[in-house]
């Protein structure tokens, strides 16, 4: 038991000092590190290891990446081509990312002070890097727009969905906004067009239980059963109708995942363009004028309110973007 405790605090020691090493190393073009630990192995080099991990870079680059200071070791210190290889070191190293291209929209810049900033978010446009999208990001872009390496994102926004995202600055007071998330003390408003429902008596409160669905990228919603009650809770209020489409005010209770989406569906009203929900709809499966960013998922962050645990200020911050019923 004691042997345990001890490993698990040699854990916490190991993933504190990564945590603030990380943070400390600077980014390049706006992105920072990656980190790896070396197994046990045969090989001789530090290269020969990184070359049979990453099998589709040639050595050659390698060792050019690992001389120009790529590679850093526990201590952030560069490590050479002929580095010796020492099982269970723990490496960092930048990523050759190619050029991507520029999504077509810019953030908006609503506020910014010494603790915190807060964008107004295009659509297509991903909070943070993911998959093909690293340069193109809202936290890539605001690094190399402001010069300020330590920002995150205390909360994230769907690519798809526009509207508020707010960033912290300082890695020392993060916490503090991290909480306010948890604590449920952040209150948004989001608002989106989907098809009119007469036959609901408005505003309503609408619950339900949403899991991982089966299907690729969706979630869904189940019967709620004892032992297993709803997780997922948001208030709809009708704006206006036009036609046969209506503007929505949603107010999430809880954070699940897709959360709108996937109620907003249920309700048989799925959000304007939602590409997956009810039905996923696959990238490449779209036509070119699609693909093209001509049918943005009518969802916005439109509104965030907190009290600022550093200044006791009060703070509201609405979109400046407007969803369109076209």
């Amino acid at each position: 038991m004691q042997e345990t405790a001890c490993k698990r605090a040699r854990r916490q020691v190991w993933k504190v000092n990564t945590k603030t090493l990380l943070a400390s190393l600077p980014t390049k073009n706006g992105v920072g590190p990656s980190t790896i630990s070396l197994p046990r192995g045969p090989w001789v080099l530090v290269i020969d290891f990184l070359a049979e991990r990453f099998p589709h870079i040639a050595q050659d680059e390698l060792a050019a990446r690992m001389t120009r200071g790529d590679v850093l070791d526990h201590r952030g210190v560069k490590i050479t081509p002929d580095h010796a290889y020492q099982a269970y070191e723990r490496l960092y190293y930048y990523r050759d990312i190619p050029v991507e291209p520029r999504i077509p929209f810019d953030e908006i810049i609503l506020f910014q002070d010494e603790h915190i900033v807060v964008v107004d978010k295009p659509h297509f446009l991903p909070v943070s890097p993911v998959g093909r999208y690293v340069q193109e990001t809202v936290l890539v872009r605001l690094k190399r727009r402001l010069g300020i390496d330590s920002l995150a994102p205390m909360h994230r926004i769907d690519r798809e969905t526009a509207g508020l995202v707010l960033f912290t600055i300082q890695t020392e007071t993060r916490g503090k906004y991290q909480r306010l998330f948890e604590h449920r003390e952040v209150h948004k408003t989001y608002q989106a067009i989907a098809p009119s429902l007469s036959n609901l008596q408005w505003p309503i409160t609408y619950s339900s239980r949403i899991v991982e669905s089966e299907a690729f990228m969706q979630m869904c919603e189940v019967d709620v059963e004892s032992g297993h009650p709803a997780n997922a809770e948001t208030n709809i209020e009708l704006l206006e109708t036009k036609g046969q489409l209506a503007r929505y005010q949603l107010t999430p209770l809880t954070g699940k995942k897709h959360q709108l989406r996937v109620q907003m569906a249920a309700l048989g009203a799925p959000i304007l363009n939602d590409r997956i929900y009810p039905i996923h709809q696959r990238e490449s499966d779209l036509d070119d004028k699609f693909e093209k960013y001509q049918r943005p998922l009518q969802l916005l962050a439109s509104q965030i309110s907190f009290r600022d645990p550093m200044t006791g200020e009060a703070r509201y911050f609405k979109s400046q973007r407007r969803l369109d019923f076209a």
